[in-house]
Parts: structure tokens; C-alpha cells; sequence
């Protein structure tokens, strides 16, 4: 099962590449993952029916007990058929809607969708389930904006992402606290022995508002209609038989374990059948047959949550039979929708006419369909509706007795949409001209044709319909007394088929009089507008925003920190006080070494504070860096005094560079005192929270310490130095974290600097220059070609290849010729630390701060050209290809069930090596893309 999401994945990633070259058979290739699956949905299904479940894991870390738990049991089943069947139909439906050079990327993400939209209804895990939630979100996303700048299409993408998200976040919530509540995050293990009591409730709330969001259900409903700016193809398989779905899945999923837990049948049924009544409603006043459809819809899934989510059999029962039949029907009329657009030029009702005249298989087509949605027999969806009225007239379903009128209600409104749409889309209209139209391609039509024609079979064969849709219903019991509930087109003469005639007779008899009807709604009170209110929102946190961010952004670095420090005081400082004192002997130093670098770092950290220079002030703040530092090597932590050297050397030469943008002195305005003092206290009290902070923690250890742990497993790294294996191997998926966020800083430093300094020039760029286009190039063993025309008191030789563009006022020769003979040693030295790190002080952060070094060398001195000679990539590219590569050894083990940087048996290097190396370049690329930030600043 898992291979079969993997295939849709892997084919949809070529589909977009093949479509030049194949054309409109990369449709047919597209075509061929959904195929497969329902011939092997097929071939599983007989053993599934009969009560055998096919289920597969995969480990995926399991020291987290993380694996990927999947499962085809009766449900699933039903909905992989539908996800397969129909995803095939509308893939080759989209060979003939779409044109140009998007329909390669259109077939790609269809069939993306189809791929996770099958991972989810056979995921058989809480969190499994969540994560194909999402990505049917983010995908669908992307079908419904597009690619091109279409406005309308992108914010109805918006909205429906904005939605959707919100309420899985919610459901993600109660998904978790289920999970927790029942011990296991197995689906089935959930349902088959469902917890009770405590927080339970409320979780299934939390996850209810999530499938209410995703299926459309009033009041998060707004999002569909507005979605129907998407192609056809996307609307009827999103929005028809897929996505919409989900929610329906996953309360027909949950409801045989947690109907019956209070606040469930009463939310289901009153957001479903409301939902049902108001979108049918709804729809009679549409004049796009697009948007009467999708109102049509959003009745529909009301009318699936109630059946599915009551809990009885029957219900169960009726609600699968309409969950396959609606899947059928609601697609094929998409379908026919697109081709009348696509023939007809509209779908506006307004402006169509006659049109079953001129394409008469489009229009049999359609009321094969629409007839199955008003509940025509011998359609499924008549078989449909007559087990809905006998689930709710005397189904077992007790407690809330207007449903059944809330039913009939939703019921005659379906069959007068469906008339509706006919009437609208085909019949002709006094005072219209006919509708040109061609006739559309056999091969066009032909995938609408399948579903409804489907409709018709199985409400002629109610056996095997009742055979596909009865096992999932067995997991409820009959009440007591009463038969099971088996589909058939005859049950005699009954309450239920007089309901039948009667919703049949008052549906067609509403549209016969749609202009009474229409005069009778105008009179009515306005529905609270869904849309508005969503705009009304939007706006409204819009507005806030910027009222929130003008009250708290007031443009003050001083202001900030002091908030930012203020807080942490006081959110921290009576945990602390109310926590564990210290108790015992307190070390405030070891030996008299320690001394003098701390005065070195009060008296710099003090006199940084006072001094009014921006660059002394900057060189202050560095010596007590690197009096930090000097603590470091008193206390033996040699690795840390490293790093901490090369920072502060790093930190000191970009902030130097930043600063000739700067006033060389602060700003003359001083605080006033009063001022003065509250940034005082803010500061005493900071200090004093990370002495008490240290003193607590160092004291108020429960267990002991984690050092002899690694000391004793430090062999198996091959490692001698305890520090790089802590980062490098026992650690690795941290250290992973902080190198995404430094790049992550970097990227954002770099934006900063382009919006205020202009944009910047990577190294790689060379810009104009006032010197000779092309400096002179020459071998190692030749010396550097004079310059006859430059000055007695200019520099006359080239010792760096890139300083020909600086003035000679700005040259050193000295430097020039320093730069030239360290600058390969420097980077020999930061190999070689990169390489030791595992067996002394070292390892690839520090390796890659001291190649930065020799970068920053070479551009003090050589200039932007020069650098860009030794360093002609791009350093974002660097910069990603470290991340990658760190990431690719750490993780890549995960998807094959191992652990992080596993060890490579037939290799006898370290793997950590791989992320070390990855650590070095990422290092290396951030620090080239800051100095390119620092050129831009200086331009």
C-alpha cells in the first residue's frame, strides 16, 4: 500500500518533465498510478469484505515508537476505490480541458493529490492521518491558485488554505489528546477499544471542528463556493469526490467507537443536517451551474456527516451507499459542466439555451446524473434515499426527533437543484437564442459518461452494491429486534417510499414554480453571509495588526531589548525564587588563573556601557569576548575557547565593516535619567536572574549527569574528543536545528541589508571598476607584472588578482603579499581542523570559521573582485549545499527505518564525518553571503 503512494508520488514528480515531449499522453502516463491501484483495490477486495483487513507497517524511528501504520478494512476500501476510480476518469478527463504549457503541471499535482489523498484513508495512525490531512491541503492549494497571476483564482486559494489549516491545527489538538486518552495513536486500536471519560469529549470536538472545516460544513463552509474559480478537472475531483471527502472519512472512521460519547450525535447531526437545508437552499439562487453544484455539494456533505456520524446501522449503511453514489453523480455533472464551458463558452444559465438540442449525449449524460442525485429510481441515488428515510423514521437514531423533517426538507431542495441545473443548463428559454456549441469529443465526454452510467448499474444490482457499502455498517449492531437494513429497489409499499414519491413530487413542483419561489425567498430575512464575514475577519486581524505593531514597533533597538529582558525577568525570576535553592558548596572559581579574565570581562563589559565611540565600543564588547574566552581555556574547555575565539574575531571584522555606514559616534540624545535608571535595573536584574539561574541549575540536579553516558559510549564513535561526538554523533539532530537557523539568520540579515542599504553583490559579481578590466593573470613560478603607469608613491605590482579596482591610497603591499602566503595555509589549517575535530579541538564549526577567515582576508584586501575570483559561487549555493548535505546524513537513514547518522558498514570513515563537512560549508557559504550583506551596506 505504502509502494502505491510512493508510485503516485514518484510519477507525478515526472509527469510535468514528459509532458513536452508526450503531449497529451502524458495524461494516459499520469493516468496509470489510480489504475493500478483500483485493479489492486480489486483484487484485495474480496478478502477485505469478508471481515480479513489488510494492514502494513513500516518502523520509521522507533526509539520515538513512530511508524507508518496503514490499513484496508471495508472503509478504506469504499474509499480507495472512489479516490482511484475517479482520480483515473478526471486525469484523462484533463487531456482534453487543458491546453498550453500548464497541463503537464496541472496532470502532476492531480495526481500528487490522488497520491495523498490515498495515503490518508488507509493511514491507520493518528499522526499518519494528520500529515496527509496537511498535504491535501497544501496541494489542493496549488491546484486552486495556479500558476499564473490570477488574483481571484489566488485568494480563493488563500481562503480555503486559511481554513482548512485552522482547522486541522484544531484537530491536531484533539488528535493528540485522543492518542493520549487511549494509550495508542493506532486508529484501529482506538475504535475497536475506545477510551472514556476525562478529556475525551473534548477531543472529539476539537477533531470534529477539523472535519467540519474540511468538508464544508456551515459555519466554515464559505471556502467552497468560492474555490469553483478552479479548473473543472480540479473541482470535480477535489471537490467532489476527494477532498471534501476527508471529513467525512474521518467521521465515518470515528463514529462506530465515539458516537455514543456526548457532545458527537448531537453536533453531527445538527451541523449536517442544517448544512444540508441552508447549502440546497443556497443554491437555487445560483445563476453559474459551477456554483450550483458546489452549493449542491456542501447539502450533500451535511447530509453524509449526519448519516455517517449518527451511529446506527442503517445509517451507517445509507451513509456509505450516498458516499459512493455522491462520488458518482457530483463528479459526472462537474464534468459536464466543463465540457458545456468548454464547447459552450459559459456555464452561466442565464445565457444558455437550447443546448440539449445541440449536444444531446452531453445533455443524457447529465440527466443520467442529475436524476441519481434527486433520488430517481432505479438509480444508486434513489436506493440511497430510501435507506436514509428509513435510518432516521425508524433507524434506531433517537434523541433528536426533528431529523427526520430536517431531512425530507434537505431532500425536496436536492431534487430541485437537480432540476434546476437541467432546466439551466439545456432546456430552452423564451427570449434566448440557441447557444452555439460543438460537439464535444467522444474521448471528452467519455469520463463524465463512466461515473453516471456507474450510478445506474449499481442501483440496478443492489446485491452488489449492498455487498460493497453492508461490511462497514456490520460494525454497528441493529437495535434489538430488528433485521439488518439490506439495499433493494422494491421494499414494498411503505412510509419510506411514499417519502420517496413525495420529496420527487414537491422537488419537481418548487422548480415549476422557481418564480414564486424566488419571490417567496426575496421576502425572506438574508442568511448570515459566510463570505462577508470571512472578508469582515480578514480585515478585521488585518487592522489589528497594524494598530498592535504601531503601538509596540516604535522603531527603538534600547526599547526592544528592554521589553525583551524585562519579560524574560519576569517571567523567570519567581519560578526561581519559588523553586530549589542552592544548597552546598558553591565553587566561584577554581584557581587563580580565572581571575584575570574576569576582570578583564566586567571592566570591558562595564566600560562598553559608558563609552560613547561606536568602534571602541564594539572593541570593548570584543575583549570581553574574548575574556569569555580565556575562561574557557582556565577551565580546560579547549573546543569551546576555539569557537569562542574565532566568533568574536568573525563578529568583530563584519561589524567593523557595518559601522562605516554608521556615525562614528552614538547618538548625542541621551535617555533621561529616569530612562537611564530603568534600563539599569532591567540590567541588574538580567544579571542577576543568570547568576541565580546558574547557581539553582548547578545545585537542583535530580539525576546525575549525563558525561560518564557518553564517556562510556564514546568508542563506539570512533571519536576521541567527547565535545565534536556530543555535536556531531550523540547530538547530531540538534546540532542540525542550529545550523538551519544560522542560515536561516543570514538569509534574513541579507534581506535586511537590501532593503536598507540597496542590493547587494555576491562575491561571485564583479562590479565596475576604475582600474584595468582584466587584471593580469600570471603562473605561480612568475613574478607579478608590473604596472607602468601607475604613481612613485602607488603600490606597482598585482600581488592579489582582484585589487587592480582599488585605488592605491587603498592598497598595502604588505598586506597584499601577507594575504597571498596565508591565504592557502589558512585554508589547509581549517581542512585540518575540520578532519581533527575528532580527535582534539577542532571539527567542521570551527574549521569553517577559520576558511571564513582567510575570506575575509582576502576581501579587507583584495576587494569585492578579488574575493569573487577565489570564491566565484554563489554562497546561498554553498550555503544550501551544506545544509543538504548535513541533512542528507543525519536524516536520510530515517526513511529507511535506521537511526540518525548510522554508521556505513562498508565504509570505514565516520558518517558523522559527512555532517561535520556539511557543518564546514554551511559555515563557509554564511560567512561569503554576510560579507556580500557588508558590501552591499558599504555601496
Amino acid at each position: 500500500m505504502l509502494v502505491l503512494v510512493v508510485a503516485h508520488l514518484g510519477v507525478a514528480a515526472l509527469v510535468p518533465l514528459l509532458a513536452p515531449r508526450l503531449g497529451r499522453a502524458a495524461w494516459a502516463v499520469a493516468a496509470l498510478p489510480p489504475l493500478a491501484t483500483l485493479v489492486w483495490a480489486f483484487t484485495r477486495a474480496g478478502r477485505v469484505l469478508d471481515g480479513e483487513p489488510q494492514h502494513e507497517s513500516l518502523a520509521w524511528v522507533p526509539a520515538l515508537g513512530l511508524r507508518l501504520d496503514v490499513r484496508l478494512d471495508p472503509l478504506s476500501l469504499l474509499m480507495v476505490l472512489i479516490v482511484s476510480g475517479i482520480g483515473a476518469l478526471v486525469l484523462a478527463y484533463g487531456a482534453y480541458y487543458y491546453r498550453g504549457r500548464d497541463a503537464g503541471r496541472e496532470a502532476g499535482w492531480l495526481l500528487a493529490f490522488a497520491g495523498v489523498m490515498l495515503g490518508l484513508v488507509i493511514a491507520d495512525h493518528l499522526l499518519l492521518l494528520y500529515t496527509f490531512w496537511e498535504l491535501t491541503t497544501v496541494v489542493s492549494f496549488l491546484l486552486i491558485a495556479g500558476r499564473r497571476p490570477d488574483t481571484e483564482r489566488r485568494r480563493a486559494a488563500e481562503q480555503a488554505l486559511l481554513t482548512t489549516v485552522l482547522g486541522g491545527l484544531t484537530m491536531l489538538l484533539g488528535l493528540i489528546m485522543l492518542g493520549r486518552a487511549g494509550d495508542s495513536y493506532r486508529l484501529s486500536e482506538l475504535i475497536a477499544d475506545p477510551p472514556r471519560g476525562g478529556y475525551v469529549p473534548v477531543a472529539l470536538v476539537l477533531i470534529l471542528v477539523g472535519a467540519f472545516t474540511k468538508s464544508a460544513q456551515m459555519p466554515f463552509h464559505s471556502w467552497l463556493p468560492v474555490a469553483m474559480v478552479a479548473p473543472t478537472p480540479v473541482s470535480a475531483y477535489l471537490h467532489a469526490a476527494a477532498m471534501v471527502k476527508a471529513g467525512v472519512y474521518l467521521v465515518a472512521r470515528l463514529a462506530p467507537g465515539f458516537a455514543d460519547v456526548a457532545p458527537w450525535r448531537l453536533l453531527v447531526l445538527t451541523a449536517g443536517l442544517t448544512t444540508m437545508v441552508l447549502g440546497a437552499w443556497r443554491a437555487l439562487r445560483e445563476k453559474d451551474l459551477k456554483r450550483l453544484l458546489a452549493w449542491g455539494t456542501i447539502s450533500e456533505l451535511g447530509m453524509l456527516i449526519a448519516l455517517l456520524g449518527a451511529g446506527t446501522r442503517t445509517a451507517a449503511v445509507a451513509g456509505a451507499v450516498m458516499l459512493l453514489a455522491h462520488a458518482l453523480f457530483k463528479s459526472s455533472l462537474f464534468m459536464v459542466t466543463g465540457v458545456i464551458d468548454h464547447q459552450a463558452g459559459t456555464r452561466d444559465l442565464r445565457r444558455l439555451s437550447r443546448l440539449g438540442a445541440r449536444l444531446p449525449a452531453t445533455c443524457a449524460v447529465a440527466v443520467l446524473a442529475a436524476a441519481s442525485m434527486a433520488g430517481l429510481p432505479p438509480l444508486l441515488g434513489f436506493i440511497g434515499e430510501e435507506a436514509r428515510y428509513d435510518a432516521f423514521l425508524h433507524g434506531g437514531v433517537a434523541g433528536v426527533p426533528w431529523t427526520p423533517l430536517a431531512l425530507f426538507a434537505g431532500s425536496v431542495l436536492t431534487v430541485a437543484l437537480s432540476a434546476r441545473y437541467l432546466w439551466g443548463a439545456f432546456a430552452a428559454k423564451p427570449g434566448l437564442p440557441d447557444t452555439p456549441a460543438r460537439r464535444p469529443a467522444a474521448a471528452f465526454l467519455a469520463p463524465a459518461a463512466v461515473p453516471a452510467a456507474l450510478g445506474a448499474a449499481l442501483g440496478l444490482l443492489p446485491g452488489v452494491t449492498d455487498g460493497l457499502t453492508g461490511p462497514y455498517a456490520d460494525a454497528y449492531q441493529p437495535p434489538a429486534g430488528d433485521k439488518p437494513y439490506h439495499l433493494a429497489l422494491w421494499h414494498g409499499f411503505t412510509w419510506v417510499l411514499g417519502l420517496s414519491v413525495l420529496t420527487l413530487l414537491l422537488g419537481l413542483a418548487m422548480h415549476l414554480g422557481r418564480r414564486g419561489m424566488a419571490a417567496f425567498r426575496s421576502s425572506l430575512p438574508r442568511l448570515p453571509d459566510a463570505q462577508g464575514g470571512y472578508r469582515a475577519s480578514i480585515r478585521g486581524l488585518g487592522a489589528f495588526a497594524i494598530s498592535f505593531t504601531r503601538v509596540t514597533q516604535v522603531g527603538s533597538l534600547p526599547f526592544y531589548l528592554t521589553v525583551v529582558l524585562a519579560t524574560v525577568v519576569l517571567l523567570s525570576f519567581v519560578t526561581l525564587l519559588s523553586g530549589a535553592s542552592p544548597t552546598g558548596h558553591v565553587d566561584l572559581w577554581r584557581s587563580w588563573t580565572e581571575l584575570a579574565p574576569a576582570a578583564i570581562v566586567l571592566g570591558a563589559a562595564l566600560a562598553a556601557t559608558m563609552i560613547r565611540h561606536r568602534l571602541a565600543a564594539v572593541l570593548l564588547t570584543g575583549a570581553v569576548g574574548y575574556g569569555v574566552a580565556c575562561l574557557f581555556v582556565a577551565r580546560d574547555a579547549l573546543d569551546l575557547a576555539l569557537t569562542q575565539f574565532l566568533v568574536e574575531s568573525l563578529t568583530l571584522v563584519v561589524v567593523v565593516l557595518v559601522l562605516r555606514r554608521l556615525p562614528p559616534r552614538f547618538t548625542p540624545e541621551s535617555p533621561s535619567a529616569r530612562g537611564r535608571w530603568v534600563r539599569a535595573a532591567v540590567a541588574l536584574a538580567t544579571g542577576t536572574l543568570v547568576a541565580v539561574f546558574a547557581l539553582v541549575a548547578t545545585q537542583a540536579r535530580r539525576d546525575g549527569s549525563d558525561a560518564p553516558d557518553y564517556a562510556r559510549h564514546l568508542a563506539e564513535t570512533g571519536s576521541e574528543n567527547a565535545v565534536n561526538a556530543i555535536i556531531v554523533d550523540f547530538r547530531a539532530l540538534d546540532t542540525l536545528g542550529e545550523i538551519s537557523v544560522l542560515l536561516v539568520t543570514a538569509i534574513g540579515v541579507v534581506s535586511l541589508v537590501r532593503v536598507w542599504g540597496g542590493e547587494d553583490a555576491e562575491p561571485g559579481q564583479t562590479a565596475p571598476v576604475t582600474g584595468p578590466q582584466e587584471p593580469p593573470v600570471y603562473a605561480r613560478d612568475q613574478p607579478p607584472e608590473r604596472s607602468p603607469a601607475a604613481r612613485w608613491d602607488q603600490p606597482r605590482q598585482h600581488w592579489l588578482p582582484g585589487v587592480a579596482e582599488r585605488p592605491g591610497a587603498e592598497r598595502s603591499v604588505a598586506m597584499e603579499v601577507l594575504t597571498r602566503v596565508l591565504f592557502p595555509s589558512i585554508l589547509v589549517f581549517s581542512v585540518f581542523l575540520l578532519f581533527f575535530g575528532h580527535y582534539g579541538p577542532g571539527g567542521g564549526f570551527a574549521g569553517g570559521l577559520v576558511a571564513g577567515q582567510a575570506f575575509v582576508l582576502r576581501y579587507l584586501v583584495g576587494g569585492r573582485t578579488d574575493l569573487g575570483l577565489v570564491a566565484p559561487i554563489d554562497p546561498g549555493i554553498v550555503a544550501g549545499g551544506g545544509l543538504v548535505l548535513a541533512a542528507g546524513t543525519g536524516l536520510v537513514p530515517l526513511a529507511f527505518g535506521g537511526e540518525p547518522l548510522s554508521a556505513t558498514t562498508w565504509l570505514h570513515v565516520s558518517t558523522s564525518l559527512s555532517f561535520d563537512i556539511g557543518v564546514y560549508v554551511l559555515v563557509v557559504g554564511v560567512i561569503l553571503k554576510l560579507l556580500s550583506a557588508a558590501e552591499g551596506a558599504r555601496a
